[in-house]
């Protein structure tokens, strides 16, 4: 067991305090349950509180863990945002709801805001930018924005980190760290993915986050990506005014794409505009491989002349040409009843093995592809299509790629908006040349060519490799050494539910023992007595119900957790 030491400042343990309270706050003493015993122990009961509290009134589960999330703060705001993005993680109504997390705290000073602009800018503020105005843009708990005109007259905005965001974040990352590892140890089996890679995943892209450069790159990367496009508008990062703590970006003024009113009222055609945001989408996945993980309506601005301009370049994925030869597999093997490819296709995806000869798999694959049968493209809606995939990815317990499933997210996002601005749109219309590039590629010579060669590879240096192996194999066996290691895994709470059954068999037995011992004493005359009988007995008897008590308090307290 991980033990804190001692000098761990005393905020962990009030962090943990607080974390706690929330979750029982909002009725998740399941959670707090299962962390109890080791929490406990550790801090005890007055630090780790074990009363449950009554659930928020009126409110659904994915509600309640949405509030209990935006209570909690900036590390399980992202973390909530996080997991909205993966629908093969969590049911659909949680994920949904999880988009709703509101990120809007109260705005900090601009003093605060002067203080770290003077020790990130290499020169005084003012040298760099002719104004800056004073109330943000916008404010959230990492972050706040603010507007600013450089010397030039260009319109930017600031993006400031927050002081002290960094070390509550990481204070926050150590104790998830330990929760989930208490979590994984009770209820690994209720997680698709283990806990502690899950989070392996968010440490790294929260401090990706709040490496404000490394957004800076992304938007560098997605304005050469689409260099003399004229529909699309990606915004000028400025490298030499930004830090790790401070980006600066060229100001993009226009109308949120959520707002149909405004923007039917500018004259935008949105049938065009959720054509043009769809096929940027498409470009960035199939073309270029470096998509906008979270393209929502806020995060898109429309510009005259039906000008689409991504914003919020923080939270970006990737994915590479084989994962997108196996999506269009899957696709094509639903569209054409083709269930052997469709479960090739998922093999691939998920890396799991013999799909083929799962037999209830086969059967709601068999199912989902007949569900779709005859129904027109134009009636096609991906939304559900990659509703069902998903139940079927978490019923059967299959591994997605995080990159492959914010993919499909984001893809579910993009259909949602263009329906928003145009609800005739037929999204499977627009994507069908890019699945059809995708089938026609994987045949071009250059491909085939190249795969042949690595396959050709493969092969010699297996032949090369293989005497060499045989040979330690052999070597090994003929000294005896060797061996097959087996790994388990939860155990240890089996194993100290039979150390605690045992102990409470022995205790049993020696006071059964005792009892025993007891009443034949006190049937012998002669000895020292007490009240007229053997004080022998009467010992026994005592040490007897001692132990009884003791035994049944063990029992009840251990069911009471």
């Amino acid at each position: 067991m991980k033990i804190f030491p001692l000098t761990r400042p005393w905020r962990h343990l009030r962090r943990y305090n607080q974390i706690i309270r929330v979750l029982l706050k909002y009725g998740f003493g399941e959670i707090v349950e299962a962390a109890s015993g080791d929490l406990i122990t550790r801090f005890g009961e007055k630090i780790i509180p074990r009363a449950r509290m009554p659930k928020a009134i009126g409110a659904t589960s994915p509600e309640r863990l949405r509030l209990a999330i935006e209570e909690l703060g900036p590390t399980f705001i992202k973390l909530g945002q996080i997991l909205s993005l993966r629908p093969d993680l969590i049911p659909p109504d949680y994920a949904a709801e999880l988009t709703n997390l509101q990120d809007n705290v109260t705005p900090i000073g601009f003093e605060t805001i002067s203080k770290v602009l003077t020790e990130e800018l290499p020169e005084p503020g003012m040298a760099i930018f002719k104004n800056i105005e004073q109330n943000p843009l916008a404010a959230a708990s990492l972050a706040q924005v603010h507007r600013a005109t450089l010397q030039d007259g260009t319109a930017v905005v600031l993006k400031v980190q927050r002081p002290g965001a960094r070390a509550v974040i990481e204070v926050d990352l150590e104790i998830l760290r330990d929760l989930a590892g208490i979590l994984r140890n009770y209820i690994l089996e209720k997680f698709v993915q283990d806990p502690l890679e899950l989070l392996a995943e968010f440490d790294k892209s929260i401090h990706r986050e709040l490496d404000f450069r490394q957004e800076g790159r992304q938007i560098d990367q997605f304005r050469n990506c689409f260099a003399g496009e004229k529909t699309i508008f990606i915004p000028q990062y400025y490298a030499a005014y930004s830090t790790a703590r401070l980006l600066v970006m060229q100001m993009v003024a226009g109308i949120k794409a959520s707002d149909l009113a405004q923007l039917q009222a500018a004259g935008i055609d949105c049938a065009e505009v959720a054509r043009r945001g769809v096929h940027l989408s498409f470009r960035q996945i199939f073309e270029f491989g470096f998509f906008h993980a979270d393209p929502h309506p806020g995060n898109i601005m429309i510009l005259p002349d039906n000008i689409v301009a991504p914003l919020d370049f923080g939270m970006v994925g990737q994915v590479d040409e084989l994962t997108i030869d196996s999506l269009g597999d899957l696709l094509v093997g639903i569209l054409r009843k083709d269930v052997n490819r469709a479960l090739r296709a998922l093999e691939d995806l998920t890396g799991a093995e013999f799909l083929l000869e799962n037999q209830a798999l086969r059967v709601e694959v068999t199912s989902l592809i007949n569900n779709y049968t005859g129904i027109p493209l134009s009636e096609l809606r991906l939304n559900a299509l990659m509703q069902d995939f998903f139940d079927l990815v978490r019923k059967f317990r299959l591994r997605v790629p995080s990159h492959l499933a914010m993919m499909l997210k984001a893809l579910v996002t993009v259909e949602g908006l263009a329906r928003q601005l145009y609800p005739a749109f037929d999204f499977f219309q627009e994507l069908q040349p890019y699945i059809l590039k995708i089938v026609r590629r994987r045949f071009e010579p250059r491909r085939m060519l190249s795969a042949g060669t690595l396959v050709v590879d493969d092969l010699l240096n297996l032949v090369a490799d293989l005497p060499r192996k045989m040979r330690a194999i052999v070597t090994k066996a003929a000294a005896g050494k060797f061996a097959i290691q087996f790994q388990h895994r939860n155990l240890e709470r089996l194993i100290e539910e039979l150390k605690h059954a045992s102990n409470r068999l022995s205790a049993a037995l020696i006071i059964a023992a005792l009892i025993v011992g007891s009443s034949l004493v006190i049937q012998v005359s002669g000895g020292v007595r007490l009240f007229g009988y053997p004080i022998i007995g009467i010992i026994g008897y005592l040490v007897a119900s001692i132990l009884g008590i003791k035994l049944i308090w063990d029992m009840t307290r251990k069911k009471q957790r």
